[in-house]
């Protein structure tokens, strides 16, 4: 078990409240979320004290659900210096030896952008982001802050995933991950092999964790935040180690 006390105080800041709203993840289900009041600071103390309590960011916004009757959506992390990784994780990394990785700041460019309208409309076209457009993208991606990322990953020049993250002073947070749809890279599993790489930049750096967000035992589209292990799930105010969910390789 993991404390889970911010080092900086919380108690004075504004958060409001969404109205209820159909849930993106369980069908039938509504959904309500809390919210840092925009007009707050988002400065770094803020959001690594917040993300410990199981807040996430999307463009501007920290936000957790806060969804009445109903616990579904847990804070999900895994602690770096026991992650084991499977076979299958260990083939993904070796099939991706040959990519370059590059780190940049979270700043609009067209060619990211080109990539993420072919993802959208290849493979969430009947998702909550699509259509996509510029703007949507900037809201979601964007955001000129030291500790918002955007991590590239190349084939030779060829721009093939962008893996968006934000530094913490405890950790790695991953933000979203978007890449080529074309079946010519499905063998290379990129969305896992991100996770992977920001494992290992984590490592590298001595940060102990990264945080994939909200995982939901009921929702297939979490399944695979069930295989990298250990995982650890925020409960109340402390992070504790989660027994293995599956039997995946």
């Amino acid at each position: 078990m993991s404390s889970n006390a911010p080092r900086h105080p919380i108690r004075d800041l504004r958060f409001f409240l969404t109205v209820p709203h159909a849930c993106s993840y369980l069908e039938g289900h509504e959904a309500t979320t809390l919210f840092l009041d925009p007009q707050e600071s988002h400065g770094q103390g803020i959001y690594d004290s917040l993300a410990l309590l199981g807040f996430r960011r999307s463009g501007r916004h920290l936000y957790r659900p806060h969804c009445e009757g109903c616990s579904a959506c847990v804070s999900v992390r895994i602690p770096v210096d026991d992650f084991q990784p499977s076979r299958s994780q260990r083939r993904v990394a070796r099939r991706n030896g040959d990519l370059t990785l590059i780190e940049r700041p979270a700043l609009f460019d067209a060619e990211h952008y080109a990539l993420y309208e072919r993802y959208i409309q290849v493979r969430h076209w009947d998702g909550d982001m699509f259509p996509p457009s510029r703007e949507q993208y900037r809201t979601f991606l964007t955001l000129d802050e030291p500790y918002s990322r955007l991590l590239e990953f190349r084939l030779d020049e060829r721009l093939i995933a962008v893996s968006a993250f934000d530094r913490l002073e405890h950790g790695l947070s991953a933000i979203y991950t978007f890449f080529d749809p074309d079946p010519d890279y499905d063998r290379r599993s990129l969305g896992t092999f991100a996770v992977l790489s920001l494992l290992n930049l984590a490592y590298r750096e001595g940060l102990p964790h990264v945080y994939l967000g909200y995982w939901i035992r009921q929702c297939r589209k979490m399944a695979y935040k069930e295989a990298y292990r250990p995982l650890e799930a925020l409960e109340g105010r402390h992070w504790r180690r989660l027994l293995p969910i599956s039997t995946s390789p």
